[in-house]
């Protein structure tokens, strides 16, 4: 196989998920400083931008700019943020460029008062809403399907009076993944598609306040109790006169399964299953798919840990840690030049000599997406001295771009859709051996059936349409840029403001 690869495959090769949503209903709580830790273990959903919007049933309360949450957020900035109801965000772009304009939670006015809206997902109808939106003579200020899933919500309130009949008639009009959390002065709301793409849970606080977030691990840091999960097609509302429910369209149930694989936290629990259990069973069933002789199992930090471990206790090989990662690479602002793209992996791992001279080498990570980074990671092993490295990856080869809030857009960026076969692939990345976690065997360490579950990127099976023309871009509604001119468009940077 040639190794020069098409540029694209030079991309930088994390996989991004869309966002991290939260909200509070406390009268009594601090509930600014509840959002903010909610947020802060939700960061890993997003690292471009935060935001909380308050609310005292009289007026809001907004602070949101670019930056980590603990960037956006200090004392001063939360005690201007008073109210007993709070809605909060964190963001990962996948539709709209990484720019001010485009920080959650939206506000957008209307006759019935404000409206805040805290999207995690996308929609794949984004250009027709913008159209007719365009053609009533709406403008958007920002370039986001958020944006417009605000202003349509908010037109059908005004039309309506009754903000829940509003969204009931915007739910068939929004094709796509979104798990959202809203605010008017006076309510919280949560809403999901009928799919369930993407998560969001109930908790409660302190016996009878609620607590909205996309993982139950933002539960845990306020000492919140889980409830349950939202219900695909479900709304909550909650307001002074407790909490309700109305079931907005029929359930059809498609979790994405990449929140199993990567995207949630560990310590997270989606469909009541435990995320840490399933990807430590994963590395069992990988161990049993694609056995090696070798001397030390290693994960990639941090989200190959739980499969790590599970590939060493059913191959019988030792444990231990190769790679060392650097607890302070966050999101920069300094642009790097092509030098320091190529030292981006030896930035954030470092190798242990001592444990992986001579050895043979298993490393378990998660998914091989763009394929740079675990090129970067072999060649590290190597130069450290690792005889030999097995690559064991705890999920499918990812083949076909995801249009439900993963940046995977393109499917030229995507190695194992370019280059379709493992040896291939192998060669590419330079290890001993490669082996992937089959589909059947990724569904067998969730332990739920098949049909609960979105896993298009492996098998372009699709459960919500997509429509056969469809040329997706984040940058999509930038400039009237639709679809092909955005497609190559370069991401724009902002410098945060002091």
């Amino acid at each position: 196989m040639k190794e020069n690869l098409p540029e694209i495959l030079r991309a930088e090769s994390e996989l991004r998920d869309h966002c991290g949503v939260f909200g509070v209903y406390g009268p009594g709580e601090e509930v600014a400083r509840l959002t903010y830790f909610g947020l802060f273990a939700l960061q890993h959903r997003g690292q471009e931008s935060a935001g909380i919007v308050t609310s005292d049933e009289k007026r809001l309360y907004s602070c949101k700019q670019m930056g980590l949450v603990s960037q956006v957020f200090d004392e001063p900035a939360l005690s201007r943020l008073p109210g007993h109801i709070a809605v909060g965000h964190t963001r990962y772009s996948t539709t709209g460029s990484s720019l001010e304009c485009n920080t959650q939670p939206l506000e957008v006015e209307s006759s019935k008062g404000p409206l805040v809206l805290a999207h995690n997902g996308n929609l794949v109808n984004t250009r027709a809403l913008f159209d007719e939106l365009s053609s009533q003579g709406h403008k958007l200020q920002g370039t986001t399907d958020s944006e417009l899933m605000a202003q349509m919500a908010a037109e059908e309130w005004e039309k309506t009076g009754d903000l829940e009949t509003a969204l009931a008639n915007c739910v068939p009009q929004w094709v796509g993944a979104y798990s959202l959390v809203m605010m008017t002065k006076t309510q919280l709301l949560g809403l999901r598609d009928s799919w369930g793409i993407r998560p969001l849970c109930l908790g409660r606080l302190n016996g009878d306040h609620y607590v909205l977030a996309s993982e139950t691990c933002a539960l845990n840091v306020i000492d919140a109790e889980l409830v349950r999960e939202v219900e695909p097609g479900e709304l909550i509302v909650i307001d002074k006169e407790g909490l309700r429910s109305e079931k907005l369209a029929e359930p059809k149930p498609a979790m994405c399964i990449f929140e199993f694989i990567y995207f949630a936290r560990p310590d997270s629990y989606i469909y009541g299953r435990s995320l840490h259990n399933a990807r430590k069973r994963m590395g069992q069933l990988l161990a049993q798919e694609h056995p090696v002789k070798a001397d030390i199992v290693i994960p990639v930090p941090d989200t190959g840990w739980p499969a790590a471990i599970g590939f060493a206790e059913a191959s019988r090989i030792p444990f231990g840690e190769g790679l060392i990662k650097s607890r302070y690479i966050h999101r920069t602002f300094i642009q790097p030049d092509q030098r320091q793209r190529d030292m981006g992996v030896k930035m954030k791992l470092t190798p242990l000599r001592e444990a992986l001279a001579g050895k043979r080498v298993v490393v378990v990570e998660d998914s091989i997406v763009r394929g740079t980074t675990t090129r970067n990671i072999v060649k590290l092993l190597k130069d450290a001295g690792a005889s030999q490295v097995h690559l064991r990856i705890s999920s499918p080869p990812y083949r076909f771009p995801c249009f439900y809030g993963i940046d995977t857009f393109d499917r030229r960026q995507l190695l194992a859709a370019r280059v379709r076969s493992v040896e291939e692939i192998r060669q590419y990345l330079g290890a001993d051996s490669l082996g992937y976690l089959s589909l059947k065997g990724l569904i067998k360490a969730v332990g739920l059936p098949r049909k609960c579950f979105c896993a298009a990127c492996f098998s372009a099976n699709y459960p919500i349409p997509v429509p056969s023309d469809l040329k997706v871009s984040k940058f999509a509604l930038e400039e009237n840029e639709w679809p092909q001119e955005a497609a190559e468009k370069p991401k724009k940077t902002r410098k945060r403001k002091k």
